[in-house]
């Protein structure tokens, strides 16, 4: 295939840096299932395995080993729901009135990541409405009540849900992730702008959330919201899934003149970006086939908003 798109990647990137982006923080908090050489068709499954509580026994001395106790695997699935693209299609006029202007790889770019954009809100919005509505640990917060009015003592509480629930605690893997209300409460909290008192200068003169009760804090602008409450959920990243492939095409190839892969610098997700040649006429695809599951629920608690 001739290398349409390579000459046009820089301005992809560069583009990348200009185009406004809404807050992110689900997709970076979940379990990544990435694979840039699969291909996925809409309905293909992933498999994984769970193993139940184990079953303790009375040691009891024989002079012959026990046989042991029997225990199951459980094999969940993951489905791959969505195959989603962005079409932008271009004339030769189109091309040609735009390079007497700001120039069409200028465009081009600009289009591109916009295209990744709305996919990725579209990714985080499955995530945040994934785990929200399985969390299974509990809920606190008043619906319609933006919490940390005062202090942030409910973070603490939403650990001990979790933990108590059996949710590993050492392994840095555990966020909240809320709404930009949530977090503009939480940024005026005087505990956390005092240096002397928060322990770090991040938040004061960075404007980044923190690590709270061992909890990373993230934002998005995708929360789930149902009559009037947003949903900030706490959770490991064992808790969630994001299963995401270029979607499939035939085995001998589609009518596409090229092809490459772009990661978005504000996700992380890679999409697939083609080029298909007609008559006087192009278009460029951005896609992604993704899926999401709660595989934990009970590692999960929302915080009500």
């Amino acid at each position: 295939m001739a290398n349409v798109l390579t000459d046009l990647a820089a301005d992809i990137y560069k583009a990348a840096d200009v185009v406004g982006r809404e807050l992110v923080g689900f997709i970076p908090a979940a379990t990544i299932n990435a694979n840039g050489s699969e291909r996925v068709a809409k309905g293909d499954v992933v498999r994984a395995s769970f193993t139940r509580a184990a079953t303790a026994v009375d040691v009891s001395e024989a002079m012959t080993i026990p046989e042991g106790t029997d225990q199951t695997v459980d094999n969940k699935t993951l489905t791959i729901s969505k195959a989603r693209a962005i079409q932008i299609p271009y004339t030769g006029e189109n091309v040609r009135s735009l390079n007497n202007g700001i120039g069409f790889e200028t465009v081009y770019g600009d289009q591109v990541v916009q295209a990744m954009r709305t996919l990725t809100n579209e990714i985080e919005s499955d995530l945040a409405t994934e785990i929200a509505t399985a969390a299974s640990a509990g809920d606190l917060g008043t619906g319609g009540t933006t919490p940390f009015a005062s202090d942030f003592n409910v973070i603490a509480d939403l650990r001990k849900l979790l933990v108590d629930n059996g949710m590993p605690t050492n392994d840095g893997q555990v966020s909240l992730v809320m709404d930009s209300s949530a977090g503009a409460k939480l940024r005026q909290l005087s505990s956390l702008t005092q240096v002397n008192t928060s322990g770090s200068a991040d938040l004061l003169r960075q404007g980044v959330l923190l690590d709270l009760h061992g909890m990373m804090i993230r934002e998005s602008a995708n929360c789930y919201a149902d009559a009037g409450t947003t949903y900030n959920v706490a959770f490991h990243r064992r808790a969630l899934e994001l299963a995401v492939r270029a979607p499939a095409v035939p085995a001998a190839g589609d009518s596409a003149d090229d092809a490459l892969t772009v990661q978005d610098p504000v996700s992380g997700i890679v999409y697939e970006v083609r080029v298909y040649k007609g008559y006087r006429k192009t278009m460029i695809e951005v896609a992604a086939a993704w899926g999401v599951k709660a595989w934990k629920p009970e590692f999960a608690a929302n915080l009500l908003g």
